[in-house]
């Protein structure tokens, strides 16, 4: 019985190889099933990238105070949604459509489908072949799986800004902010790289967004935290800064738990395709990269934070892993994996010197973000320059061009929002928290005798 058992698995798995249609010119496999594994990549990491909008909720809920987490989950839910429409309405027409190594792409709105996909799904039995044939010849995965691939990127820049702008900003102006960011700002900067733009004609590389998602979202944060202002009572009248400790550490370190996992997706996804030995192998690189540049950016911050304190710092060390992450973004397709802990540890690093740097400029950071995805996210784009493929200068060229077009709007467009509808709660309405204030329901419920 068991060796009829082991026949059948081996004769199973030799059937299954049997399957793929191997062009031994290229150790690819044939273009339907090619077609297939790399829609597959785009869809699989793309829902793994979709779940960091749950780390990102989980560790806003944390690092704010108890007052504020409501407030943090509803800005984190809507954004996502958000961010979904407007880069389905305008967004990614907009970043990929017509850019030709210019500046912008085409304001084609609703994008669904291609045409060629359309006739397959509606194709009779009889023209199934020909409809099937027709698609494979021009497309190398399903269009709408690129778009969903593409989709979570924009939410999770819009997430950086949630964390750094929390527990004074309104809801509703927040929101607004989001719309303009999703279908314009993010859509028309991306357009410059991964859109074929004037940037990728110029060489610049940024393999999964150190600076096309991360410093993005961190230079709308930055413009939003000056516009906005600092908490009542976050800095003293003679400098000093006072600490407003989050409410919950352990779901704060959930949330940075949720976050490494997903950028697997982010990092991996970001390779583009499945469909042949070469993209495996990439993309297992990719994988351990992005592993090794979290990990060292935690243990730089544990010898950091002991040295500079003589008291390790949890919420620095969280944020140092993501600030590892964000560095590796930019180039986690190099091929020698001490760069990878010498990024990550260097991009850990930089985010336990800026946190307190970024306090004595009287930025209220609420969560680290600036740092994390700003500060890191310009490192890593710049070792691209330094440790892979690219031209430091072009990288720099980059950095400063997208930099400055997400400043100046996002400055521009907060002016406006706080000249017009107005962008923070009242004195009183911060001290009583935004969860009672702006949505009347509270998180946690401290009534005595409650449960």
């Amino acid at each position: 019985m068991k060796k009829l058992t082991r026949f059948c698995l081996i004769f199973g798995l030799i059937g299954a190889v049997g399957l793929y249609t191997i062009d031994e010119a290229n150790a690819a496999v044939d273009p339907e099933t090619a077609f297939v594994f790399n829609s597959f990549s785009f869809l699989i990491h793309g829902f793994l990238v979709m779940f960091m909008a749950a780390g990102f909720a989980m560790l806003e809920s944390g690092l704010v105070r108890s007052k504020n987490t409501a407030a943090i989950c509803l800005k984190n839910i809507s954004l996502y949604s958000i961010a979904g429409l407007m880069f389905y309405i305008v967004g990614y027409s907009l970043m990929y459509t017509d850019v030709d190594g210019g500046w912008i792409g085409s304001f084609n709105f609703f994008y669904n489908p291609s045409s060629a996909e359309l006739a397959l799904l509606n194709a009779t039995d009889a023209g199934k072949d020909a409809a099937n044939s027709a698609l494979l010849k021009d497309a190398t995965y399903s269009s709408m799986s690129d778009w969903f691939f593409q989709m979570v990127f924009v939410a999770t820049a819009a997430s950086i800004v949630s964390g750094t702008l929390a527990e004074r900003i309104k809801i509703i102006p927040f929101l607004i902010f989001v719309v303009f960011l999703a279908a314009i700002v993010y859509p028309i900067q991306g357009s410059w790289v991964w859109g074929a733009g004037w940037l990728s004609e110029l060489g610049f590389s940024d393999f999964a967004g150190s600076t096309l998602v991360h410093s993005t979202g961190g230079w709308a944060a930055l413009a939003g935290a000056i516009v906005l202002g600092a908490r009542k009572g976050k800095f003293g009248t003679n400098g000093e800064v006072n600490p407003m400790p989050g409410a919950n550490l352990p779901l704060a370190t959930l949330g940075a738990f949720i976050l490494w996992f997903g950028w697997f997706g982010f990092n991996g996804g970001s390779q583009l395709a499945l469909g042949s030995a070469a993209d495996v192998s990439a993309m297992a690189i990719v994988y351990v990269n992005t592993n090794l540049a979290a990990a060292a950016g935690v243990v730089v911050a544990l010898v950091m934070t002991q040295c500079m304190f003589k008291k390790i710092d949890v919420t620095l060390c969280l944020n140092a892993a993501i600030g590892g992450l964000v560095a590796i973004t930019a180039g986690p397709d190099v091929q020698n994996h001490l760069y990878a802990i010498l990024i990550g540890g260097i991009g850990g690093a930089l985010v336990v010197i800026a946190v307190p740097l970024i306090d004595k400029a009287k930025i209220d950071d609420v969560v680290g973000a600036i740092s994390a995805h700003l500060v890191a996210g310009i490192w890593g784009t710049l070792a691209v320059g330094i440790f892979g493929s690219g031209s430091i200068v072009t990288q720099f060229i980059g950095v400063v061009a997208i930099g400055a077009f997400v400043f100046i709007t996002s400055l521009i467009f907060w002016s406006i929002l706080k000249y017009t509808i107005g962008i923070r709660i009242g004195e009183e309405e911060e001290m009583l928290g935004l969860d009672a204030a702006e949505l009347g329901v509270e998180a946690y419920d401290f009534r005595s005798g409650s449960q």
